[in-house]
């Protein structure tokens, strides 16, 4: 039997409550604390009657869903605020979550990840964990489920409206920059981000001086300047400092908008002045090896004379040198008089012969 997920309406499940404590509710997914509870008219008897006769159920110390069933994400979200309390926000993987930067990453697909303050249980068993900021100086009891963050400018970094309350999308994208794993993912949430339009290179180069020590903060900065400048990928940073830049090859212009069958479409590097487009799908994008075999085969044929150029992320990565040799013979057939360069000794530079020492 299939145990509902989330809140039924909330005016079918609170005509016999007070209207302050439907209104509260109405605002937190069906979650309330039980301080609000008791503020809004409820008397003690009645919230203990109720959670008594599994009407409403204990999320965490004080924070209740009125309802029974297994809570749906936003009534987790709540709760989690609610407990830690009022100056709190969702931040970092969260309000990433929320504002679209990392779409479908609320269900788990395996084990919980980060350090988890508590084991996950009850109602939070199946979501993955829920991270929330509280000032600096404002304690916070182990929640199951949750990760608390510690910040001495909450208060700048929350977003002044939306809710469920959460921290302003610049500040998400370099909170989660500063925790990643390695230089690539701390980039790749900045670029996603400027990618999605979800902010602005200048915005978050706004946010970025605000901030005393930054991890990779010289890194972070030359990253956004390519992104102002159209670079929305990691595998587009990629192209730009493996192959374009080492290899001497023109600058091309990113992000050229093209129309066709009346659809706007975007090419990821369009070398007007010669012809010459080079598209970059990302690993998601691999449906199987042989398809690359395939792109490989098509590229060699375009570097001979045809218009389009197109490579993943085991090109841009693995084999820069080559690449560049194959953009380079594709702009040469085109009418390009300059020559590349080798990256290095070992530069494994193919093409005409013509390049030159780096």
């Amino acid at each position: 039997m299939t145990r509902r997920v989330g809140p039924p309406s909330v005016a079918g499940m609170t005509r016999d409550l007070p209207e302050a404590v439907r209104d509260l509710l109405n605002q937190h997914a069906g979650v309330l604390t039980r301080a609000e509870a008791l503020g809004a008219g409820l008397t003690r008897k009645q919230l203990e009657a109720r959670l008594e006769s599994g009407r409403w159920q204990r999320l965490h110390t004080g924070v209740y869903a009125a309802f029974s069933g297994q809570p749906g994400r936003p009534s987790l979200l709540w709760a989690a605020l609610l407990r830690a309390g009022p100056s709190s926000a969702l931040s970092h993987h969260t309000a990433a979550e929320l504002d679209g930067l990392a779409p479908d990453q609320a269900r788990l697909q395996g084990p919980l990840q980060g350090p988890l303050q508590g084991p996950p249980q009850g109602p939070l068993t199946g979501w993955r964990a829920i991270h929330v900021m509280v000032p600096s100086g404002h304690q916070v009891a182990p929640l199951a489920g949750v990760v608390l963050h510690y910040s001495g400018r909450l208060d700048e970094a929350r977003h002044p409206a939306r809710t469920p309350p959460r921290t302003r999308v610049e500040e998400t994208v370099l909170d989660l920059a500063v925790a990643a794993g390695s230089l690539d993912d701390a980039l790749g949430w900045v670029l996603r981000a400027c990618g999605s339009r979800r902010t602005t290179p200048g915005r978050l180069a706004a946010a970025l001086a605000l901030r005393g020590r930054v991890r990779w903060r010289a890194e972070l900065s030359a990253t956004l300047g390519l992104a102002a400048d159209g670079v929305h990928s990691l595998l587009e940073f990629r192209y730009v400092t493996r192959v374009e830049r080492p290899h001497g090859l023109p600058a091309g212009h990113r992000q050229h908008l093209v129309v066709r069958a009346g659809q706007r479409q975007y090419q990821d590097v369009t070398y007007r002045e010669y012809g010459l487009v080079v598209e970059l799908d990302g690993q998601a994008a691999h449906p199987a090896g042989s398809r690359w075999r395939d792109v490989r085969r098509d590229n060699a044929s375009t570097a001979g004379g045809q218009g389009t150029l197109r490579y993943g992320w085991a090109d841009v990565t693995g084999r820069p040198c080559f690449v560049a040799g194959q953009v380079a013979d594709a702009l040469a057939a085109r009418g390009w008089t300059g020559a590349p360069c080798r990256c290095g000794r070992s530069c494994g530079l193919a093409g005409t012969g013509r390049a030159r020492p780096g």
